[in-house]
């Protein structure tokens, strides 16, 4: 196994945060100065991707693909689904638009897809900021509003990007979703 988990979501999300936790390389990154309105959240923001690896042994290995949250630079969000085979998107669980986050990279991840199936994962980071709102209202909206690209069921859960382990657990649902899609879409 040789392929690409996309780590998607808004800015600040943790996208960057989540690749450089895991990767067991030096992550390549193309960070810059934040000029506009992302510089009152952080310093700087991604403008075209962050590549990192994780090296499962025996020749198996995970790219693990941070996308620019902007979208000024959803042009990528094209060239980097093409590639991926799974998709993790974190979204900031702080915020109060949090669900409003999750439909719009759902719903522009279902445009670019133009009817291929991926595994799905979402990521709530910074649960710790905003944890008297449950995990579960994912899992309702989801409930309501699953869409049509997703492989399987999608897997929800709590995540700190700079938790090795968090991140571990998300990128290994993923894996195996990953592994019974391919095995589905062979028969």
């Amino acid at each position: 196994m040789d392929w690409s988990i996309l780590f998607m979501g808004p800015v600040g999300a943790g996208k960057t945060q989540a690749v450089q936790t895991l990767s067991e390389i030096a992550v390549v990154d193309t960070d810059v100065a934040a000029t506009d309105s992302t510089a009152i959240i952080k310093d700087t923001t991604t403008v075209s991707m962050d590549a990192g690896v994780l090296d499962l042994g025996e020749g198996d290995r995970i790219h693990l693909i941070g996308a620019p949250g902007q979208d000024r630079f959803d042009f990528m969000w094209d060239i980097l689904l093409e590639q991926a085979k799974a998709v993790a998107l974190l979204i900031d669980h702080r915020r109060d638009s949090r669900l409003s986050d999750l439909d719009h990279y759902l719903d522009n991840i279902g445009e670019r897809l133009r009817g291929r199936h991926l595994p799905l994962a979402i990521g709530a980071t910074h649960m710790d900021m905003r944890h008297t709102v449950p995990l579960s209202i994912y899992k309702d909206h989801l409930s309501d509003h699953m869409p049509d690209f997703v492989s399987g069921v999608p897997a929800v859960m709590g995540v700190d990007a700079r938790d090795a382990d968090d991140v571990r657990a998300m990128v290994v649902s993923l894996a195996a979703m990953v592994e019974m899609h391919e095995r589905h879409v062979r028969h």
